[in-house]
């Protein structure tokens, strides 16, 4: 397996976690972090998640097609939130 550097941001509450739960599991931060990287991956993607994501173009919200990643992700949050 080749691995490649990456730099990411987390918010120190996800960093603190993060390493919480890769130090119960004995791995790094890095490990846990590809762990969960392969599992979205390899995730079968459900129609709905697809039509949630279609729908944020009819928000009203003007800069969905600027900021789309920070939609995407407040979205993801909430349904994860309620499952």
């Amino acid at each position: 397996m080749t691995l490649k550097r990456t730099q990411i941001y987390l918010e120190s509450e996800q960093h603190r976690l993060l390493k919480r739960e890769a130090a119960e599991k004995g791995v790094s931060l890095a490990e846990l972090v590809r762990q969960l990287a392969s599992d979205h991956l390899h995730k079968e993607p459900h129609r709905e998640d697809f039509a949630r994501i279609v729908a944020l173009g009819a928000s009203g919200v003007a800069d969905v097609s600027e900021d789309h990643d920070r939609y995407i992700g407040e979205e993801t949050a909430r349904q994860c939130a309620s499952s």
